[in-house]
């Protein structure tokens, strides 16, 4: 089998399971997720085998693996649809098939599949708890589908076949953030989040299109990989002083904005968290959000056009490292304050997908790569640990009756000794989100993309600086609520590990967010450099410049990698290493106010409400409905009405009445008398037959009359 045939074959199994499961195995519990993880399975063994045949070409960056075929016509030429492999696009899917796979595993566990619900159950527990989830085999649809879109979006050799899977998650993201649909948080939440896209969304087909219309084509190498365009679009004047190129930059980065949940379009991701935790990670680390970070690595050369190195950010940059440092901080203060665990983890997500896309903003294509996959190996291990937790808390409470939530932190505890291959696996992916040193993934990558922001820009150098700080603290806390010190519930006191369905993936995951990290570390590195080759440095560096190398060592950004981490992480276990259950979080009592405007998210949500969403409910109510429906829609509808009524009175006055029935009275009449005539002739007098004698001798008279020559 040809390489290039089997990148067209990778995403296909999990789009042929979507559908096999809906259409013939659905009523089958066993079966569906069979399809569902044999499906991931292959896609999984494909990808590894693309991966590792990418790696191995010499020179992958300048002669990538790509295959098309024609699709639609356009006039001469023909639209075409095909796949691109190249170093992106091979790392890339190597974190996307691992943790996809992992995910698919895990959900089996997680829905309690072998497991029946007991009938006394307390009402109200969550759809899965206690037994096997009633739509079991529409979630593995489902998430089949999810991954499918991605590695469309991945292997893409051009953006509308890019924009093409990014549809396909947008769907999915809806379908499994509103999975548990009888939840009237769950469908807002699903709704909230395909709206706030769409929004993104818009901009970025706009993008697409002005960068057609300016370029006829949409190809990937056939424009960024042409200098000659490039320069042209860098060029050409659009609006308001901006270029094309910095126009296109900017409307793809919107796009970005709300596939990454940047600020200000966040607001969707936190509520994501209604979903099952399975499609949690798969939203925050193996697929949608990293969709979005993955399009801006993908059009790097276009939203840096002109940039050098020392010389100051262009405009486009600009935009994008000030909006990814601000969401950077802005989420991680948030985070601070939140008690779900689902919910610190998923403002953790936004703050760390700021720090890539400002890694994009000061230039930094390899940094900002690479913590994209070490962030998707220790998000996915964090979220899939929480949902362990969560799992383990829910049995605990039908166990023991203790009615209290099991996502609050602080209704934890202790669970290190009841669920130690959890704790052990979550502590390795948070020290990672951290930025543990030397140990962890999460360290290389942070250590890569403040090495960046240091040479570029130190007012973004001192803002991440400060989020990596903030991340550590919260981080640590995070594990001191709910895995230290003694259980503050009795559902915490009676929690247990999760089945091997759950831990396997967890162990998986933990590896990879230490050992991932190793392969990127600088050769100038003072301590290990050299030890491991920077491989994967060097052929993601491959794309953009030279051989590859990031940043060169520097002492101050290793200096403050080291500090804000061992002292976040610090200052969190002094904080928080005594909780107890009547003591609650010191945070509350120190800040006051201001916590109070962390825990409500700086209230972002309600100026939304208040500015968007109940003037677009009093212009539906007010205005769509009684002036556009009642009196424009119905009034049109009722105008035709009354005309329609109007020319149906005419015709019956002047058409019917007077026309057809006035005809028809005279043929009626006149056939009546003639009748009447008839049957007094029939009556058999002398007179009648006389009569009629004399009528036919005229008749014959006129006739003959008429015909003589």
């Amino acid at each position: 089998m040809s390489v290039e045939l089997l990148a067209w074959l990778v995403p296909l199994p999990p789009v042929l399971a979507f559908f096999i499961i809906l259409l013939f195995t659905k009523r089958n519990n066993r079966l569906s997720h069979i399809v569902g993880l044999g499906a991931m399975l292959l896609s999984w063994a494909m990808g590894l085998t693309l991966f590792v045949a990418a790696v191995s070409t010499e020179g992958l960056a300048e002669n990538p693996i790509t295959s098309s075929v024609p699709w639609l016509p356009t006039g001469s030429t023909w639209l075409e649809m095909g796949i691109l492999v190249d170093p992106l696009s091979a790392a890339t899917l190597f974190f996307v098939v691992w943790t996809c796979l992992a995910i698919f595993v895990y959900s089996v566990g997680y829905h309690n599949f072998g497991h029946q619900r007991d009938p006394a159950d307390k009402p109200g527990l969550p759809p899965h708890a206690g037994g096997v989830d009633p739509i079991y085999a529409r979630f593995f649809a489902f998430i089949a589908l999810f991954a499918f879109g991605m590695l469309v979006l991945v292997l893409a050799d051009n953006l509308l076949l890019l924009f093409m899977g990014w549809e396909i998650m947008g769907l999915c993201s809806y379908l499994l953030i509103g999975f548990w649909f009888a939840k009237d948080s769950a469908k807002r939440a699903a709704v909230k989040a395909f709206l706030t896209t769409r929004v993104g969304d818009v901009f970025f087909l706009l993008g697409i299109a002005y960068l057609y219309s300016a370029t006829g084509t949409l190809n990937y190498q056939a424009i960024l990989g042409n200098e000659e365009v490039l320069h042209q679009l860098a060029s050409t004047p659009a609006i308001l002083g901006l270029s094309a190129a910095t126009l296109i930059g900017l409307l793809i980065f919107i796009g970005t904005v709300g596939k990454s949940a940047q600020f200000p379009l966040h607001v969707w991701l936190p509520d994501a968290m209604e979903g099952p935790t399975p499609v949690s990670a798969m939203i925050h680390a193996a697929t949608m959000v990293s969709a979005g970070v993955f399009l801006l690595l993908r059009m790097f050369p276009l939203l840096t056009v002109g940039f050098e190195p020392g010389h100051g950010l262009t405009t486009t940059m600009t935009v994008i490292a000030v909006i990814g440092t601000f969401t950077a901080l802005f989420a991680a203060t948030i985070a601070v304050a939140q008690n779900d665990v689902k919910r610190v983890l998923a403002y953790s997500t936004i703050s760390q997908l700021g720090y890539m896309v400002a890694a994009v903003g000061v230039g930094a294509f390899v940094a900002a790569t690479f913590h994209l996959i070490t962030h998707a190996f220790f998000k996915a291990l964090l979220f899939l640990g929480s949902g362990s937790v969560i799992h383990g808390m829910e049995h605990g409470a039908h166990k023991s009756q203790d009615h209290v939530d099991p996502q609050d932190m602080l209704n934890m505890g202790g669970l290190r000794k009841r669920m130690p291959i959890t704790f052990w696996t979550f502590l390795l992916g948070g020290l990672a989100l951290a930025g543990f040193p030397i140990v962890t993934a999460g360290f290389w990558s942070k250590d890569e993309i403040l090495s960046a922001a240091f040479g570029e820009n130190r007012i973004v150098f001192l803002v991440l600086a400060l989020s990596a700080l903030l991340t550590a603290f919260y981080t640590m806390r995070q594990i001191s609520l709910t895995f230290l010190g003694k259980p503050r519930t009795a559902a915490a006191e009676h929690a247990h590990e999760s089945t091997w369905t759950m831990t396997l993936p967890l162990i998986v995951l933990a590896f990879f967010s230490v050992t991932v990290g190793w392969t990127g570390i600088k050769r100038d590195f003072p301590v290990i450099g050299g030890i491991v080759p920077p491989w994967l440095e060097e052929l993601l560096g491959s794309m953009v410049h030279g051989e590859g190398h990031a940043a060169g060592f520097a002492f101050t950004p290793l200096a403050t990698s080291l500090v804000v981490a061992l002292g976040g992480l610090g200052l969190g276990w002094l904080v928080y290493r005594r909780i107890t259950a009547e003591s609650g979080d010191p945070l509350v009592r120190w800040l006051g106010p201001v916590h109070t405007l962390l825990r409500r998210k700086y209230y972002v949500d309600e100026f939304y409400a208040v500015a968007f969403v109940r003037p677009a409910y009093w212009f539906a109510d007010k205005v769509a409905y009684w002036f556009i429906d009642r009196k424009v829609i119905d009034g049109v509808l009722h105008a035709v009405a009354r005309s329609v009524l109007a020319v149906g009175a005419f015709l019956r006055k002047y058409i019917d009445l007077l026309v057809v029935n006035g005809f028809g009275d005279l043929v009626g009449g006149g056939t009546k008398r003639f009748g009447g005539w008839l049957r007094y002739v029939q009556t058999g007098r002398v007179q009648g037959y006389l009569i009629a004698g004399m009528a036919f001798a005229v008749l014959l008279l006129s006739y003959l009359a008429l015909t003589r020559p």
